[in-house]
């Protein structure tokens, strides 16, 4: 984990001004993720009361004024242009916003540079409700997820993401509960920040988007939350708040937090990454466990069909490759383990796994080295950490 972090950053530390002033003494290129919840520019133009004529306490702090959208404007591209500065070219940033604002935020991030991964919705389970009855319940935010440029080879964990959600692709609606109950941090019974995020927000962004010693910035830290959760992963993290008693809140809640001890296995999620196949596809030709102009099957379905090749290639009608070349122009591009994925008709009629002849060969001792340059040999590539940029 050593090693990774810049020289000279103030890490683990809440920092005290305006972001914009604060954000100029840092140093460029020295930031891994970034995660930002600016102002969202509310706009609110009465109290909102309850149906028990209960005042709603709603977001009508200074810091969320501004004098219009113009204004706002030049805010938003200030601190996202410092925060581009800051990233290293591998860095990403995610921003959240609602209706209000987000779009601008949007717009801006694409004018200044950056490389719109994806838009993630949070989807609350527990919103609050439109108590005038004159709309919808707002019962989402919006977080954008950017890389510095469109060639970053950017961080994503994608596999720690599936296992977060039951080994299936992690989606981009995610439904979380507002943060609320133990966790919502309360001074004689009202809420310290208007807009506690949850920890399980930052949860996943962090570990879907930095590795353990990675520099996480907050420019607008709050009550802590983005801190208090790279700290329990073993990242390094900055914070930025201009509001004192905001800072003394986050820093009586960091100083409570004492992470487990770093453990590779625990907290370093990158993939292993694979190890080529002792075994050519073309040696199951070869040593007549296959033979030229047989049929495989892909995933197992009579008819998407393929001949063998005499020299260890598949042959579609409109296509031409190895196992996992193939497979991945049937599956329009999507990444194809041909061992995995092609299927053979054994001595039964049944349709079995191509994988099954490897296994037995290797079973038997047996083994041919990938040579390169010969037919059959490519293998399908290793997930690893860093991916690279797409539309």
């Amino acid at each position: 984990m050593a090693g990774r972090t810049a020289q000279n950053l103030p890490l683990d530390r809440i920092l005290p001004g305006n972001c914009l002033d604060v954000l100029d003494e840092l140093p460029p290129a020295s930031i891994d993720l970034i995660f930002a919840d600016p102002p969202y520019n509310l706009q609110l133009q009465q109290e909102l009361w309850r149906p028990n004529l209960t005042r709603v306490e709603a977001v009508t702090d200074a810091w969320d004024q501004f004098a219009g959208f113009e204004e706002y404007d030049r805010f938003t591209r200030a601190w996202l242009t410092s925060c581009r500065r800051l990233l290293k070219e591998d860095g990403t940033l995610w921003v959240i916003g609602s209706y209000h604002n987000i779009f601008r935020v949007g717009a801006a991030l694409q004018d200044l540079g950056f490389w719109i991964l994806n838009d993630v919705v949070w989807v609350k389970t527990n919103p609050m409700p439109n108590f005038r009855g004159v709309r919808f319940t707002n019962a989402h935010e919006t977080l954008i997820w950017a890389s510095k440029s469109k060639k970053s080879r950017y961080t994503f964990n994608y596999q720690a993401m599936k296992a977060l959600n039951d080994d299936l692709q992690m989606r981009s609606d995610w439904l979380l509960p507002i943060c609320n109950g133990a966790e919502r941090i309360k001074i004689d019974g009202k809420k310290a920040h208007s807009t506690q995020k949850p920890e399980a927000l930052l949860y996943r962004v962090i570990l879907a988007a930095s590795q353990p010693g990675d520099v996480v910035l907050d420019p607008f830290f709050g009550s802590g939350t983005t801190g208090a959760v790279a700290k329990k992963l073993h990242r390094r993290w900055i914070g930025i708040e201009n509001q004192p008693d905001y800072i003394e809140i986050a820093q009586a809640r960091l100083d409570q937090i004492v992470p487990e001890p770093y453990d590779p296995a625990v907290f370093d999620l990158k993939p292993a990454r694979r190890a080529r196949s002792p075994v050519r596809f073309a040696a199951l030709l070869e040593h007549g466990l296959l033979r030229p102009g047989q049929p495989l099957y892909f995933r197992g379905n009579r008819t998407q069909a393929a001949r063998i090749r005499a020299d260890g290639r598949l042959l579609l009608p409109d296509f031409t490759g190895s196992i996992h070349q193939s497979g991945r122009h049937l599956a329009h591009g999507s990444p194809c383990n041909g061992w995995e994925h092609w299927h053979f008709e054994d001595e039964a009629g049944e349709l079995r796994p191509i994988d099954v002849l490897r296994q037995r060969w290797l079973a038997q001792g047996r083994h041919s080295p990938a040579q390169p340059g010969l037919p059959g040999l490519d293998q399908p590539e290793a997930e690893g950490e860093r991916e690279p940029a797409g539309p």
